[in-house]
């Protein structure tokens, strides 16, 4: 019981980090584009927990499959009142409306009625209709921001200029590309810290962390001494060290190090070990890590490189048939997955948490529909076009997309369950 609840913590914290710096990216620079974001959730389905902060309403929903930020004419703006509707406003001290109250009036006593004979909530921003039994029409102005209340619920009306729709082909195509970006740029900064943390390895000769009855301990070598050369073939870097002893199981190698200034010799004889059908020598000894600040940066880059390029490798041999649908894993084999990684300690969480943001990254990279690379698709064809998809036509496309999406999940989480609980 205590082994799944820390499992299941350990899957939240991770997917939940990893979900909300994807959605901070797209949040970020829908602002900067000046884009009404209506709301920022981590998850799917019902709502957990809501907080209206400003404009935006921050929700964690129950379903932990991803998550989104709602912008302003995404979708259709469906704000909007008719000819002969009669609706409640409520004025700022300017004389122009905050509030259209479309039902429930008779909760405002304090708001003017009118029938509705024309309104613009986009461009020109007024609304006009007649009070009563006055047959002059009139003419009110909306205030910035207005809201219209629907069944008790204020949602802020979105002027053509904070849509979506509205930004540039540029600025739309960024605050898309910032989700799968903020992945790779924290999975940089997780490498980075790692390195600043726990050090990183470096390609010389000499001696790292060694295990408590390895060989190495036994035969008297210490960490931090330079191997100068084994059997008296010179050792120049790490990897020098490594292949000699991998190819020396059960034979006696004579090492020669630099320990503070002063030559040692010592006899050190790896232990056989089979691995993967591969019979070779250990010693029992780790790689030399190091630790600097342009040194984590280093090496956190190419780390971020190697695990892209591995995942892209995956993702090649998964549409070239080469990798089995047994390998991929949903949201409970992540979880398992996670808990394993967690047990072997922080910095091995971290880094699995690196590389599930690239693959997220990545993922939503692709060009499918409801992903964010079907919609930069889409913006792709609109630049070679000259003009927009019919966004409805769109609309249908990624509805279908993200439809079977969730299919494939299901059908993934179903064969995890399987696999590890059947």
């Amino acid at each position: 019981m205590v082994e799944t609840l820390e499992t299941v913590i350990a899957f939240i914290v991770i997917f939940g980090a990893l979900v909300f710096f994807h959605e901070l990216g797209h949040f970020i620079f829908a602002k900067r584009a000046g884009i009404l974001c209506r709301e920022f959730a981590i998850g799917f389905g019902p709502k957990v927990f809501s907080m209206k902060k400003g404009e935006t309403t921050y929700t964690i929903r129950l379903l932990p499959l991803g998550g989104f930020v709602r912008m302003a004419g995404e979708d259709p703006e469906m704000i909007d009142v008719k000819r002969g509707q009669v609706v409640g406003l409520l004025f700022h001290t300017d004389g122009k409306v905050k509030k259209v109250i479309v039902n429930h009036k008779d909760e405002y006593p304090d708001a003017k009625i009118i029938e509705v004979e024309r309104a613009d909530f986009e461009h020109e921003l007024y609304i006009e209709g007649y009070e009563g039994d006055d047959e002059r029409l009139q003419r009110f102005e909306l205030s910035d921001p207005a809201y219209i209340v629907i069944d008790r619920e204020e949602v802020q009306i979105a002027p053509y200029d904070r849509q979506f729709g509205s930004k540039t082909l540029g600025q739309r195509a960024m605050a898309i590309f910032a989700g799968p970006l903020m992945n790779f740029i924290l999975a940089l900064v997780i490498f980075i810290v790692i390195g600043l943390l726990q050090g990183y390895p470096v390609d010389k000769p000499v001696i790292g962390e060694l295990t408590e009855d390895g060989a190495a301990r036994q035969a008297g070598l210490q960490q931090g001494d330079i191997v100068i050369s084994i059997d008296g073939q010179t050792m120049s870097s790490w990897t020098d060290v490594v292949t000699v002893i991998r190819k020396s199981p059960e034979k006696p190698l004579q090492f020669q190090v630099n320990r503070n200034g002063q030559m040692i010799d010592l006899t050190v004889t790896p232990e056989k070990k089979t691995i993967e059908g591969e019979t070779i020598g250990l010693i029992g000894v780790y790689g030399p890590m190091e630790k600097s600040f342009v040194g984590a940066i280093k090496q956190g880059a190419l780390e971020t490189y190697y695990w892209t390029k591995e995942i892209i490798v995956g993702l090649g041999h998964l549409l070239t048939g080469k990798f089995s649908f047994d390998m991929l894993s949903g949201p409970v084999g992540i979880a398992v997955s996670t808990h394993k990684v967690a047990q072997s300690g922080v910095y091995y969480l971290m880094k699995w948490g690196a590389i599930l943001s690239i693959n997220l990254g990545i993922i939503n990279l692709l060009p499918l529909p409801a992903l964010d690379g079907g919609r930069l698709t889409f913006f792709a064809i609109e630049a070679l076009r000259g003009k927009p998809i019919d966004r409805q036509k769109e609309g249908i496309v990624h509805f279908i997309g993200f439809a079977l999406l969730m299919l494939l999940m299901l059908v993934v989480t179903w064969n995890d369950i399987q696999k590890f609980f059947l």
